[in-house]
Parts: structure tokens; C-alpha cells; sequence
């Protein structure tokens, strides 16, 4: 790849589909999930610091989002089943998916660089903060299920137990906050989603 290549490469998340393995009525590309990823993590960060009394770094958390899937520009979105259908799979994907990171990162010009290193690889220092964005990337999927359901797409059916079942089992606060708070409301129209 060219010098200075990341930027132009970002551009290029629009093309990227996502769940590759479903019949979708309306596709669904890396970048729109990525920005709503980054909305529900930030929502999970300003929860936690208001409603729980935390104190997280919520536009930490967006940015995060927003940079949390830039490795399948290269790689492509993976579909879960087989992303997680055994160990070896699962480890050779990591380790692609590393590669991945370092090619982006390498399109960075060093002065820089290093200020995207822990945005685009997951860090110790902030395994707490991916939890989140894991979470919201589980919410933004499970919304896509909504969204899929509503239209009459039961190809969602099984995968948004799957999700749901999955946030449920993440056990934090912010999270079970946001799904009994906000959730219901993508499960209307959008006549009815103004009304009191």
C-alpha cells in the first residue's frame, strides 16, 4: 500500500457489508455501524458516570467505537459462526486481524502514529473501556435484529436471542440500564416514538 494510506482507507469502511451470511432487507455497512457503536458506547459511559456514579471517559469510549472494527476494511466482516466456530479459527483470525492492525497503522505517518496505536489494538490499559464498547457493539447488533424482525426478516430470529441472551450474560449495570431504558423505543414506529 501507498505511504499515508490510512485515511483513504477509512473512507472505504462504507463498502464493507455486514452480516454477510443473513438475508438482509437493507444492508447494513462497517461505517454505520461503527458510528452507532460509538453512540451507544458513549451513551454506556455518560450511564455509568450518571446514573451509577462512575467515572468513565464516555468520549473515549465513541472513539473507541468508532475505530472498533477499522481491521475488516482489510479483512472483511467475518461472520460470527465461523469467527468463533473453534479455537484454531478463532486464533488464526486474531492473529490476521492483527496483521490487519499493523497495515493501518502503518499508513500513518510516524509523527502520529502512536496516537492511534491504542485505538485501533486493544489494550490492558483499558480492558475496562472495551468492555463497554463490546457491549454497545452486542446492543448495535441486536438492534440490526429489531430492525430486520420489524420488516418481517426472520432470518434474525435465532441471532437476536442469541444477542440478547449474551448482553444479558455481560452483567453490567450500563448496559441492562440502556436495554430497559432506551431499547423499546426502536421497536416502534416513528409515529409512535415521539408520544409520551
Amino acid at each position: 500500500m501507498k505511504k499515508n494510506h490510512f485515511y483513504a482507507m477509512l473512507s472505504r469502511m462504507k463498502y464493507i457489508n455486514r452480516w454477510g451470511l443473513m438475508r438482509n432487507t437493507r444492508n447494513e455497512n462497517l461505517c454505520e455501524h461503527s458510528l452507532e457503536v460509538a453512540y451507544v458506547a458513549h451513551a454506556l459511559g455518560i450511564i455509568n458516570n450518571e446514573i451509577f456514579g462512575g467515572d468513565i471517559n464516555a468520549e473515549r469510549l465513541a472513539v473507541l467505537g468508532m475505530y472498533h472494527d477499522v481491521t475488516e476494511i482489510i479483512t472483511g466482516d467475518m461472520p460470527t459462526p465461523i469467527k468463533y466456530y473453534n479455537p484454531l479459527i478463532r486464533d488464526a483470525y486474531k492473529e490476521v486481524e492483527h496483521v490487519a492492525e499493523e497495515q493501518m497503522l502503518s499508513g500513518i505517518s510516524p509523527d502520529i502514529r502512536e496516537r492511534y496505536r491504542g485505538v485501533l489494538l486493544e489494550t490492558e490499559e483499558e480492558a475496562e473501556l472495551w468492555k463497554y464498547v463490546k457491549a454497545a457493539d452486542k446492543i448495535s447488533a441486536y438492534i440490526k435484529c429489531i430492525e430486520e424482525k420489524k420488516t418481517g426478516n426472520r432470518d434474525f430470529e435465532d441471532a437476536e436471542v442469541t444477542i440478547y441472551n449474551a448482553i444479558n450474560d455481560m452483567g453490567l449495570p450500563e448496559v441492562d440500564y440502556f436495554m430497559k431504558e432506551y431499547i423499546p423505543a426502536y421497536m416502534l414506529t416513528i409515529d409512535k416514538s415521539g408520544e409520551e
